[in-house]
């Protein structure tokens, strides 16, 4: 297995900078295990799902994890990774190198944090001179969204960005990025899922910064993945474990639902309560044991989120999928359309 194995072509042209409107206009290219491609879209959910089929969304609520400041003259720009309690947070920062334990950054008159810690080529670690609510508060006022570096925002963001990019399902705050699959979903479209007696149940996984982070080892099998936290609840799990029982099948919304699901799963596939990090790295040979379907996005090359869906579905298979979607001008990445992918049993 070589990085390579996951590269494609992809004009810039194809990723879109913002979200299709109405939301559940988004294209859908459906992969069945055998069989023909499909080109749909997300308002065709209702029809392409069964009745009893539960849909697990994940209800992480992305924060303003953006922050661009001073040291000195020199601006810096971070963006929050983990919350390490009493002000201090794991960040990554542009402009790292220059950045000495000590060193004051000044981000707005009531908001600035001191460098406590920093990693070689890795993250740093600030501790800011608020905490908790007021934080939080400070936050709301001088952060923005995290988009990923291929969506092009000037600095300090476009506000538009605060609604665009936070799911239908969002409530619970940690997230620094957006699981984007139920970027798609609406009131209407949920409605008419409910009529087909298609259910949606939560679990809660808070996207981290390194979802954005590039694999460089040339055997992925070496790569790092950054931990994450996770919640499946009791209930949830018992609503998985009764849609399974009754036959319908687990349709996960995004990778990120996809990967707290696979981390809750006993042996036997049986979905069971769960609450910490995970680091689970899903590569092609992957046993998967948890859902029976994934909507997703489609992901950049040599990507961790691409790696996964090859697991998923076949590594040649998925080749052809993201080639036909680049044949027929589906968007890409985080604001663009999706796929609907069967697993190869």
């Amino acid at each position: 297995m070589r990085l390579a194995d996951f590269d494609f072509d992809l004009s810039r042209e194809l990723i879109a900078d913002r979200p299709a409107e109405p939301r559940d206009a988004a294209r859908l290219l459906v992969v069945p295990a055998n069989g023909s491609f499909a080109d749909r879209h997300i308002g065709d959910l209702p029809d392409l799902l069964r009745p009893g089929d539960l849909l697990v969304c994940n209800d992480t609520k992305v924060i303003p994890a953006r922050l661009t400041g001073k040291r000195g003259e020199a601006t810096i720009e971070i963006t929050l990774a983990h919350d390490r309690g009493g002000g201090a947070w794991q960040v990554f920062a542009k402009g790292a190198r220059r950045l000495r334990s000590g060193d004051r950054i000044v981000f707005a008159e009531d908001l600035a944090a001191t460098v406590i810690a920093k990693e070689a080529d890795g993250p740093v670690t600030l501790r800011f001179d608020l905490e908790g609510e007021a934080f939080a508060a400070a936050l709301a006022r001088h952060g923005a969204m995290p988009l990923p570096p291929y969506i092009k925002r000037p600095r300090g963001g476009d506000p538009i960005d605060s609604e665009s990019y936070q799911t239908i399902f969002a409530r619970a705050p940690g997230a620094v990025a957006a699981p984007t699959a139920g970027l798609h979903f609406t009131p209407a479209l949920l409605d008419r899922l409910a009529a087909r007696d298609i259910e949606v149940a939560s679990v809660t996984l808070h996207v981290g910064p390194g979802t954005f982070l590039p694999v460089k080892d040339e055997d992925p099998r070496q790569h790092h993945m950054h931990s994450e936290w996770g919640v499946l609840t009791a209930e949830a799990a018992a609503r998985v474990r009764a849609a399974k029982a009754r036959g319908g099948r687990i349709v996960a919304i995004g990778t990120t639902s996809l990967r707290l699901l696979e981390s809750a799963a006993a042996e036997t596939g049986e979905a069971m309560p769960f609450a910490g990090e995970t680091r689970l790295f899903i590569l092609p040979g992957y046993r998967f044991k948890a859902a029976d379907l994934l909507l997703t996005n489609f992901h950049l090359p040599r990507s961790t989120l691409f790696m996964l869906v090859a697991a998923l579905a076949g590594l040649d298979r998925m080749k052809t999928a993201y080639a036909h979607a680049v044949t027929a001008n589906y968007r890409f990445f985080s604001y663009g359309d999706a796929c609907l992918i069967e697993p190869v049993q």
